[in-house]
C-alpha cells in the first residue's frame, strides 16, 4: 500500500532552472518562512516536436484507458451475470485505475501543449493526494482480489459464505476508508515539513520522496514512524499476494482435467499479470538503490507503474475472459444495434 514512501533520497539534480542567484535567493526566502506559490514539474523532452509527440502519445494512451475502463464498468454494472464477488472487484479496480490515470497524465499533457513545467502549490497538493489514494488503494484491491481467487481455488464450497455480497461491501469499504486515513497523514506529515531546497521536482508530477527532497535535512526523523509503519504495511500486503497464489497454484496443479486446470489458469493468469507489472515496477522504482537513479530512467519506470497498467489492464482481463468478453459483445450489441440480446442472453 505504501510504496510510494520507500524511495531512498538523493540530492537533487540540477536541471535548466534560471541562474543560480535567483535559485539562492528563492531558497532563502523560503528559509526566512516565505511560502512557496507554485513547483515546478519535470519535462519529457526540451524540443518543441518532441513534446508535442510526447502529447499526442499520452492523449492515445489516455484514452485507451477511458475507454477500456469505463466499458468493463458499464459492462459488469448492467449485466447482472457479472454481479458477482470477482467482477465486484473488477469494477472497483477499474474506478481506481480511471481515477489514478487521470489524476497523473491529464496535467503532463498539458504541459507538453503548453511549453510549461509549472504547477500551482494548491495543484501539487491535490495532485498528491490523490496519487497517493489511487495507488494506496490499487495496492489494497490487488491484494483483496487475490484473497478471492484463493478462497475460489483452494477453498470453492466455502465461496459463497466468506465472500458474500455484504463481505464483499465491507472488505472494499474497509480498503477504501483505510487508504483515506492515511493518504490524509501522510499527506499532512509531507507538506508539514519545511521546503528550503527550491521548488524544482524531478517527476512529471508531484509524489512524496520528490517533495520530501526539497525539505530540510534534518526534517526527515518527523518521517521515520510514518516509514516504518508504510514499510509494514507493504511488505505485509507483498507476501500475502504471494503465498495466495503459491497456494492457488498447488491446488490447480491437483485438478485431474486438463480442461479445469485451464478455467483456473484462466480466472488467476490474468490478474496474476496485473499484480505482477504493478508490484515489480513499483518496487523498482521506489527502491532501487540512489546510485542507478537517472532522470530518464525515474520518468520511464513511472510510466510503466502508473500509466501503462491502467491502459493494459482492461485488455489483460478481458483476453482470457470468456464471460466478460460475451458479455462486452453483448453490450455493444445492445448499445449499437437496439438488440434485447443484452438483456435476455442466458449464463455463457
Amino acid at each position: 500500500m505504501a510504496l510510494i514512501v520507500l524511495r531512498k533520497f538523493s540530492p537533487t539534480l540540477s536541471l535548466s532552472f534560471p541562474p543560480c542567484s535567483v535559485i539562492h535567493i528563492e531558497r532563502q526566502e523560503m528559509s526566512n518562512g516565505s511560502s512557496i506559490t507554485r513547483f515546478l514539474l519535470l519535462v519529457f523532452a526540451d524540443t518543441r516536436e518532441l513534446q508535442l509527440l510526447h502529447f499526442w502519445l499520452f492523449l492515445g494512451i489516455y484514452l485507451a484507458a477511458l475507454l477500456g475502463n469505463a466499458l468493463i464498468i458499464t459492462t459488469i454494472a448492467c449485466d447482472h451475470h457479472l454481479h458477482t464477488p470477482m467482477y465486484f472487484f473488477l469494477l472497483n479496480l477499474s474506478v481506481i485505475d480511471l481515477g489514478s490515470i487521470s489524476t497523473t497524465v491529464p496535467k503532463t499533457m498539458a504541459n507538453s501543449l503548453w511549453d510549461t513545467r509549472a504547477i500551482s502549490f494548491a495543484g501539487c497538493v491535490a495532485q498528491l493526494v490523490l496519487f497517493v489514494f489511487f495507488i494506496s488503494a490499487e495496492f489494497s484491491l490487488l491484494t483483496i482480489m487475490a484473497y478471492d481467487r484463493y478462497v475460489a481455488i483452494c477453498k470453492p464450497l466455502h465461496y459463497g459464505t466468506l465472500l458474500r455480497s455484504r463481505a464483499c461491501v465491507h472488505m472494499a469499504a474497509a480498503a477504501w476508508g483505510s487508504v483515506f486515513l492515511y493518504t490524509v497523514l501522510q499527506t499532512a506529515n509531507t507538506f508539514s515539513l519545511p521546503l528550503c531546497q527550491g521548488n524544482a521536482v524531478d517527476q512529471f508530477f508531484c509524489e512524496i520522496p520528490q517533495i520530501l527532497k526539497l525539505s530540510c535535512s534534518d526534517s526527515y526523523l518527523r518521517e521515520a514512524g510514518l516509514l516504518v509503519v508504510s514499510a509494514c504495511l507493504a511488505f505485509g500486503c507483498f507476501v500475502f499476494i504471494v503465498v495466495s497464489y503459491v497456494q492457488i497454484f498447488r491446488a490447480v496443479l491437483r485438478i485431474p482435467s486438463e480442461q479445469g486446470r485451464h478455467k483456473a489458469f484462466s480466472m488467476c493468469l490474468p490478474h496474476l499479470a496485473v499484480v505482477s507489472l504493478f508490484i515489480s515496477t513499483g518496487m523498482f522504482a521506489y527502491l532501487k538503490p540512489p546510485y542507478i537513479s537517472f532522470q530518464s530512467l525515474d520518468l520511464v519506470v513511472s510510466v510503466l507503474y502508473l500509466v501503462v497498467p491502467t491502459a493494459v489492464n482492461p485488455l489483460i482481463y478481458s483476453m482470457r475472459n470468456q464471460e466478460l468478453k460475451e458479455a462486452i459483445r453483448r453490450l455493444i450489441s445492445w448499445t449499437f444495434f437496439n438488440s434485447d440480446k443484452f438483456a435476455t442472453s442466458p449464463h455463457p
